[in-house]
């Protein structure tokens, strides 16, 4: 099964068509308002309009499982997003990554690419998944991991040639 068969929710609790975005590469991460990584927001903004044109989505899941750093609903979280960091990559519908409330997206997500030690649990808020065109895990990036590794491997994979 790939990443794009899975059901999942905008911010305002409508349904998100995953399937249209087949052929697109994603990146899916956890985020929070409240967190030392919140920054990263205006920078995953950058990185989803730079690249958006050439088939790229950032998708945006609050979560307050960790820390309790996101305590508002999914729709107040879009809207500090956009007033505070610009941001306009979707953001989704709050969920648990860990567990066994863990949204299926990304029960899948950890299954395809493990953390550090091969260990299925998210950490952190600000986990990163690069999802290839074909809706498969291309990689898996710790909450401090950004930068030039990060656009190395978003480059590589939008480089890749789309699903036939």
């Amino acid at each position: 099964m790939t990443i794009f068969e899975q059901d999942c929710r905008t911010h305002l609790n409508e349904p998100f068509n995953l399937r249209a975005l087949k052929g697109q590469v994603l990146l899916v991460v956890n985020v929070a308002s409240q967190c030392g990584f919140t920054p990263q927001l205006e920078e995953l903004e950058k990185l989803y309009s730079r690249y958006r044109d050439r088939g790229f989505t950032v998708l945006g899941f609050p979560c307050n499982q960790f820390g309790r750093q996101s305590p508002e609903s999914a729709e107040a979280f879009c809207r500090f997003g956009e007033q505070r960091f610009g941001v306009h990559f979707p953001l989704m519908e709050k969920v648990r990554v860990n567990g066994p409330d863990a949204h299926p997206l990304f029960v899948a997500l950890k299954q395809q690419a493990p953390g550090l030690l091969g260990t299925r649990a998210i950490k952190w808020n600000f986990t990163k998944f690069l999802v290839g065109r074909d809706g498969r895990v291309i990689a898996r990036f710790g909450p401090k991991e950004r930068g030039v590794a990060l656009r190395r491997a978003l480059e590589a994979a939008l480089d890749e040639e789309s699903p036939r």
